[in-house]
């Protein structure tokens, strides 16, 4: 799988608490008509501590700012899904993204340690 730093909304992003990953994705004016299929794809990089639930959002809006944010898709992962290093999903990027996208982090609990990693890719590893 060939990872580009522009398709990256988090590149082992430390989380302990509810954030937006620390990148946004412009898919330009083409929006939901970006070429090809593509896959969001994220993946703990670092096991996590204090976390009880974690929810990973895939978000998107007309605007960077994110104002009016729409939810994609979303998966929630309990405490054992996150103990190790290991992918969480790699799904098709559903119908109806807008020009930005981003993915949000849904803590429940009191994290003391845990990375992740979210991307889009056009290609997935199944490995």
């Amino acid at each position: 799988m060939l990872l580009d730093q522009n398709a990256m909304m988090s590149d082992q992003q430390a989380v302990a608490a509810s954030a937006a990953s620390e990148n946004i994705i412009d898919l330009g004016a083409a929006g939901n008509a970006a070429p090809g299929g593509l896959f969001a794809v994220c993946r703990t990089d670092q096991a996590f501590s204090g976390v009880t639930q974690l929810k990973v959002s895939l978000q998107t809006d007309d605007t960077s700012a994110f104002s009016a944010a729409e939810e994609l898709m979303s998966a929630t992962f309990a405490q054992a899904d996150l103990q190790k290093i290991k992918n969480l999903f790699a799904l098709a990027l559903p119908n109806g993204a807008k020009r930005f996208l981003r993915a949000y982090y849904t803590v429940t609990g009191s994290g003391t340690a845990g990375k992740i990693s979210c991307f889009l890719t056009d290609a997935v590893d199944m490995k």
